[in-house]
């Protein structure tokens, strides 16, 4: 996997500061995309072991309230397969901090075996998020008055009730 930058005070995407990973490579190829130099898998630098470990080390400060991940698109089955032992050492390491990913996928889309987005990490994957901001950014339904989101389709998914209830609930209803 590759990615394109790492913020190490990020305060649009997810609530508090964080620290945000930028994935590359990205299936969606939405209209409108603020990103589009991350839809190429190869862009930016190899996403290596010391990457990790300077993310980690990001996520030290107590102002830090988390990590959120998006691109690009974290959920390709290529970059949820690096994201997964990663995602589970952030966890494992900072249990109070909570993970948040950005996907143009559905959770529908994202839970169903017989959609090609979803692999053998995708279910671990998604166990492992406080919230999912679902859905393709759709450029006719932009809203700039939209928390944490682009386009009113897209939607916040508190993520362990979704997974307890076993339909997507909203995040913060």
């Amino acid at each position: 996997m590759y990615y394109g930058e790492i913020k190490n005070c990020d305060v649009a995407d997810g609530e508090g500061v964080r620290v945000t990973l930028f994935v590359s490579g990205c299936t969606n190829r939405c209209e409108g995309c603020f990103q589009p130099q991350t839809w190429d898998f190869t862009f930016g630098k190899p996403f290596t072991r010391e990457t990790e470990n300077d993310i980690l080390r990001l996520l030290v400060p107590n102002y830090i309230n988390g990590l959120t991940l998006l691109g690009g698109e974290p959920f390709e089955p290529e970059n949820q397969r690096v994201l997964l032992p990663f995602v589970k050492r952030v966890k494992e390491a900072y249990p109070n901090k909570t993970v948040w990913a950005f996907t143009g996928f559905t959770y529908e889309q994202l839970t169903d075996e017989g959609n090609p987005k979803h692999c053998e990490a995708t279910d671990e994957l998604l166990s492992l998020l406080d919230v999912l901001v679902d859905g393709p950014f759709v450029l006719a339904q932009r809203d700039l008055t939209l928390r944490f989101r682009g386009s009113r389709n897209q939607r916040l998914l508190d993520m362990p009730a979704t997974l307890a209830a076993g339909k997507p609930v909203l995040w913060g209803e």
